[in-house]
């Protein structure tokens, strides 16, 4: 059965021009040019991902006492007088602590068409860096999600978990995706796009999106399995790439004689899925969490899957997916195979006129097991 005798939403952008799904690369250039998406100086092209747009740090940030949304009616602006405790200027860098919650407003804002929705992501080195931020809307009742026909600013809330950081105003830790339409995939027409495109290299678990799992086996080299975070670290500054040892902020991980690991209640650790990961162009995916009841830890998962990614690594082989995993009250038993979540696959509305990968410069195309692009490979 080829792609387009398949169910609808396993067929390429030829066969539905500007219909529903994602808005890619060269549609969101047309938003920027229609101010749909604006931003004082302009929106540079460099922010623009293939399926979505990377949004950047005001210069001011504000340190507030509580995570809050501004709720149906109020603003974030008349919000704000209630929580703030102190301004602090980005303009030329300062110091996010570990433990404390920041709300910054962001450069660009919006003014959609009432046919387009948006959703937003922490960006992978946030989320590998285990720093919390979330995107807030006026009149919002819930973060990440920005309503069709919404007018107005954005703001990201930022709580760094592990690492304190030091943040500058164009500093890029959120991203955001738009849409037309209802977004997910049915699992039918998922089961026909894997076996049209094969989208991971074992057999797919296919259950309200594709599930993934831990790697956790014994490296022949003796390489660690993961990365935990140090407890008591220095300041990350997010401008500086590839430029941190990481045995001053990671303990390796090993896996036990007898097999898995423990996570201990309020760690964080950086794992590996046991899947190669292939997203074909056209289409994007967003990692989400696995059931609750699935164990006493998260995924605290990060980032869109963009069109391209894994489709030309290792041979069209696909890439790994780096877990951000928390543990909760109790310390949990995780072992190899288990399944911790699951990739949700979205239909582009075309296919984009570029792709994760070389084209857009992507740090993490063909990964397996890596840190932030903040430290050093050796």
């Amino acid at each position: 059965m080829s792609r387009t005798e398949a169910d609808p939403a396993v067929a390429g952008p030829a066969a539905r021009p500007h219909a529903e799904g994602v808005v890619p690369s060269q549609r969101i250039r047309e938003m920027i040019a229609r101010g749909e998406i604006a931003a004082e100086g302009g929106v540079p092209d460099a922010l623009i991902q293939p399926a979505s747009l990377d949004l950047r740090l005001g210069r001011t940030a504000w340190r507030v006492r509580a995570s809050f949304l501004p709720g149906a009616g109020a603003t974030v602006a008349d919000r704000l007088s209630r929580f703030a405790m102190h301004r602090i200027d980005l303009a030329e860098g300062a110091a996010l602590e570990k433990g404390c919650v920041y709300l910054v407003p962001l450069q660009e804002r919006l003014s959609l068409p009432e046919d387009v929705s948006a959703a937003a992501n922490a960006k992978s080195s946030s989320g590998r860096l285990d720093l919390f931020t979330r995107l807030i809307a006026d009149n919002g009742e819930e973060f990440d999600r920005v309503p069709a026909g919404y007018d107005g600013p954005l703001y990201a809330e930022i709580s760094p978990r592990s690492f304190s950081v030091l943040a500058r105003a164009g500093e890029r830790l959120n991203q955001i995706r738009f849409r037309r339409g209802d977004g997910p995939m049915s699992d039918a027409a998922l089961r026909a796009l894997h076996a049209a495109e094969k989208l991971v290299d074992v057999e797919a678990r296919i259950d309200q999106g594709l599930a993934f799992s831990v790697d956790l086996a014994p490296r022949a080299d003796g390489a660690p399995v993961g990365w935990r975070a140090r407890p008591h670290s220095g300041l990350i500054d997010l401008s500086r790439i590839g430029a941190y040892d990481p045995a001053e902020f990671w303990e390796p991980v090993h896996p036990r004689a007898e097999g898995g690991i423990i996570l201990d209640p309020g760690a964080f650790y950086i794992l590996v899925s046991r899947e190669s990961v292939h997203i074909p162009p056209d289409y994007a995916a967003e990692m989400a969490p696995y059931l609750a009841m699935a164990g006493e830890f998260r995924v605290h998962y990060a980032g869109f899957f963009d069109p391209g990614f894994g489709h030309d690594a290792a041979g069209g082989a696909g890439s790994r997916g780096v877990l951000e995993v928390r543990c909760f009250e109790a310390p949990f038993a995780l072992e190899h195979g288990q399944q911790v979540g699951r990739l949700v696959y979205e239909p582009m509305a075309e296919r984009p006129d570029i792709l994760y990968g070389r084209e857009v410069g992507s740090n993490y195309q063909g990964q397996g097991l890596k840190l932030a692009k903040q430290f050093s490979a050796g």
